[in-house]
């Protein structure tokens, strides 16, 4: 086969540093354009991003060829770059070090894309703590409830 095909889709989330409301609304829409061209123009593409003041989620399709760890290093350290340059009160923003990443089939984009687009709503009956449990236990996997938010 000459060609590489492939359908690699994350839904991926994660929070500011130290959880602080740092995502204004007066940059959310700005910043979320700009991480769309992060993905565009280092690993993929981003089928939808969105969140709340403290965290961001994206549902994302990453070329073969590139980690999930490859494709978030790039996208949170050139993101947090971008508004360190272009929001002059914005010194306090940054991403906590680590993240989620969830495999998401073809089936469940749908589903995935609405989730995302209503976090505001959504984080009005839970709190991202609550929320990033909630993710890890639906996708089975193992976490240390005492380190989940080191």
């Amino acid at each position: 086969m000459g060609h590489t095909y492939s359908c690699l889709l994350v839904h991926v989330v994660f929070g500011t540093k130290e959880r602080r409301a740092t995502i204004h609304q007066s940059i959310r829409d700005r910043l979320y354009d700009y991480m769309g061209g992060i993905a565009r123009n280092e690993f993929g593409r981003s089928v939808v991003i969105g969140g709340t003041a403290d965290h961001v989620h994206g549902l994302l399709s990453i070329r073969p060829a590139v980690s999930v760890a490859d494709a978030m290093r790039k996208w949170k350290s050139l993101s947090s770059g971008w508004v360190h340059e272009t929001f002059a009160d914005r010194a306090a923003f940054g991403w906590q070090e680590g993240y989620g990443a969830f495999s998401v089939s073809p089936s469940s984009v749908d589903k995935v894309k609405r989730y995302i687009e209503t976090q505001q709503s959504h984080h009005r009956r839970m709190t991202f703590k609550e929320e990033f449990i909630a993710l890890l236990e639906r996708h089975g996997i193992e976490y240390d409830p005492e380190r989940v938010w080191d």
